[in-house]
């Protein structure tokens, strides 16, 4: 739940936000076992990248931030959107840009008060 307040997930559930910004989550329909795989292999490839550029291995590294992006699109974070109703990606973009942003400023006030 405190997630859910520091990274409010927008009524449709396509993104959080962070910092103004939104994120493409997940495609909700993935089964939970292979959701769990792919978000393991993000979290090794991600700590591959960490080793990578502590070592200064410039080909390790792009091959870890490859694997990150891999992982990424499978789990419908990046690449082809995952949801059918045609509906734009906003996906990086700023949320005050975007139909989100009456949501958003919405949840700021709530804030508040």
């Amino acid at each position: 739940m405190a997630d859910q307040q520091r990274y409010p997930t927008t009524p449709d559930g396509r993104y959080f936000v962070v910092a103004g910004r939104l994120w493409r989550t997940s495609n909700p329909a993935l089964p939970p076992g292979e959701r769990q795989r792919l978000v393991d292999a993000l979290m090794l490839a991600r700590r591959q990248v960490g080793a990578a550029r502590k070592t200064g291995d410039a080909e390790a590294e792009r091959c870890a931030r490859s694997d990150v992006d891999a992982a990424k699109r499978a789990l419908g974070e990046r690449g082809p959107v995952w949801w059918t109703d045609g509906a734009p990606d906003f996906n990086r973009r700023m949320v005050a840009g975007t139909p989100y942003a009456a949501w958003h400023a919405a949840l700021d006030r709530t804030d508040a008060s």
